[in-house]
């Protein structure tokens, strides 16, 4: 074994042994950065983990000058985020020419099917990181392990937090439609009702009740819709034994009885 040989052995087995310890994710995957930059000569060189909406949730970075993390940054931006997103851009080498020409690669961070970040360098000069392909094959799978150890790949139950603000997103949208739907047609109801109450003094005792219970029930109706459009928490009460219902009442949380 050469010794670029045995200095890409112990990249790798470091990463490994970082993450059985459960050392620091970024401080291993920085130094892993390093080491890797200096053997295959990169300018910069860096990691990106993303969740499942493929928002960023972890970046580390290594590079000789601010322009160099700068220009990979760029292309992590500009270039192969979008062909992640149109194309199911899974790995790319890539050659830039111009007054300084440049070389760049994006490998994916993956468990099994999933993929759930990328490793990115950046090259000035000559060309020479395809050459490196199967070690930095490896050492891209290197990281994906140590992100996994860490826990930062697993898939987290979401928060009670998160739960309730869904649940209650769900809720208005909900009220948003009974609005819509039933305000204009109970809106009719009760324009015509208060129409026939201003002729009370025609209206006959019983026919004048009847006409002021649908207009007090036609008043309540748009009251809850509205009740519902105003929720910023959601509370429940017992309904039936196995049911519970939404609480619109204007009780105070404190005054409220326990609910599900």
């Amino acid at each position: 074994m050469d010794q670029k040989d045995q200095h890409r052995y112990e990249i790798l087995k470091d990463l490994a042994v970082a993450a059985s310890k459960g050392e620091s994710l970024e401080q291993t995957a920085q130094a892993a950065l390093a080491r890797a930059a200096d053997l295959v000569g990169l300018s910069a060189a860096a990691v990106y983990f993303w969740d499942d909406q493929k928002k960023v949730v972890l970046h580390v970075s290594h590079s000789d000058t601010e322009t160099s993390a700068g220009r990979l940054k760029s292309l992590e931006e500009d270039l192969f985020t979008s062909l992640r997103e149109e194309r199911d851009l899974l790995a790319a080498y890539m050659s830039f020419g111009g007054e300084a020409p440049c070389h760049s690669f994006t490998l994916p961070l993956r468990h099994g099917p999933k993929i759930f970040g990328a490793v990115l360098g950046f090259q000035e000069g000559e060309r020479t990181i395809v050459s490196e392909d199967v070690f930095l094959d490896a050492l891209s799978a290197s990281i994906a392990v140590t992100i996994l150890a860490s826990g930062h790949g697993k898939a987290q139950a979401p928060s009670q937090e998160f739960l309730d603000q869904k649940r209650l997103e769900a809720i208005v949208e909900t009220a948003v439609t009974v609005n819509h739907e039933v305000n204009n047609p109970l809106t009719a109801i009760l324009g015509n009702v208060q129409l026939l109450l201003m002729k009370r003094d025609d209206l006959d005792d019983d026919l004048r009740r009847k006409l002021e219970i649908v207009e007090q029930s036609a008043v309540k109706i748009k009251d809850v819709t509205q009740k519902l459009l105003k929720l910023t928490t959601v509370r429940t009460v017992n309904y039936t034994e196995n049911t519970s219902m939404i609480d619109i009442s204007d009780k105070k949380p404190d005054e409220d009885t326990p609910s599900s």
